[in-house]
């Protein structure tokens, strides 16, 4: 019986952590999407003599972005604009990062 207790708690401790392990994670990975596509939009910026540029532009098989993988069910721009920061919402359905390059 003590040792079902004793098991029990250390689970209740190991759960939080490992929730905000997994999100700490996420954060970095989608943070890393936002740095990535940062740099696409300045390319394309100076390739083509424009402020803003269209997510479409930037992600494909012949774009800066061959792929942009989606961590946490998460929702970014569709427009870039020269110098905004880049807002990624809906993360795991909560969460919001804003990237400034």
């Amino acid at each position: 019986m003590i040792v079902v207790v004793i098991m029990s708690l250390l689970g209740s401790m190991a759960i939080p952590a490992y929730n905000k392990l997994v999100q700490s994670t996420q954060d970095k990975r989608i943070l890393n999407n936002a740095k990535q596509l940062a740099v696409a939009a300045d390319l394309y910026y100076l390739e083509h003599g424009v402020s803003s540029v269209s997510l479409a532009n930037l992600v494909g098989p012949k774009a800066n972005v061959k792929n942009l993988e989606i961590i946490a069910s998460e929702t970014y721009p569709t427009v870039f604009t020269q110098g905004a920061p880049i807002t990624i919402t809906g993360i795991a359905g909560t969460r919001t990062l804003t990237y400034t390059p």
